[in-house]
């Protein structure tokens, strides 16, 4: 593949990726916790504690699913279940906008194709800025993202990632996640493509 980034630069906005996503959450802990310091109203400390709890689990499940999307989990050629990981899409999906069919079945996978899925995910969800529907289906030389909703589309930016046409010194934390997926397919031997339809956004990763 052209355009590569080195090591470090893809560790970094990686990095930078993952704390965009948890920074909201823990932001909003920080908040609860505050708000119990300073109010003694006994109806706004149970509301702060709501917060608390509801964020903490976001920050949770958020921190979990980007440890199997973008990290280590299971050590090195492992195998990691699908079941697992449609468990961990729900809860970082948790009550958002977008709804997740989640039919792939629960075995054992070769992780990086099992991260290669979860990012395919994460393309569809990207999709479907106002909210919709993403289905996840996985057959042995075939997986599959399919976003549907009001307003679906290809942001330009993931299109011209995907068809590499962006230099490496261009790469941010925003689209990072466009670039690693392409990693994950190259080393796993498939390739992405992605098939724009009125109201309808398919991301598939087809085996070569």
């Amino acid at each position: 593949m052209s355009n590569l980034l080195s090591d470090l630069d893809l560790a970094a906005l990686l990095c930078s990726r993952v704390c965009h996503d948890i920074v909201s959450p823990v932001g909003a802990i920080a908040n609860g916790l505050e708000m119990m310091d300073e109010d003694d109203d006994e109806e706004m400390r149970r509301l702060a504690l709501e917060l608390v709890r509801r964020s903490a689990r976001q920050a949770s499940a958020k921190l979990q699913f980007c440890r199997m999307a973008f990290g280590a989990a299971g050590g090195a050629g492992s195998m990691l279940d699908l079941g697992e990981a449609g468990d961990l899409a729900r809860l970082f999906l948790g009550d958002e906008k977008v709804k997740l069919d989640w039919r792939a079945p629960r075995c054992a996978r070769d992780k990086n194709e099992v991260k290669l899925l979860l990012n395919l995910l994460l393309l569809a969800i990207a999709a479907v800025p106002r909210g919709g529907i993403v289905t996840i289906e996985a057959a042995d030389n075939l997986l599959s993202a399919t976003a549907e909703g009001d307003g679906a589309r290809l942001a330009d930016k993931t299109k011209a990632v995907l068809d590499r046409a962006v230099p490496a010194a261009e790469f941010d934390a925003r689209v990072v996640q466009v670039y690693y997926a392409l990693r994950l397919a190259e080393q796993t031997g498939f390739a992405i493509a992605a098939e724009v339809k009125p109201g309808v956004v398919v991301f598939r990763a087809k085996k070569k």
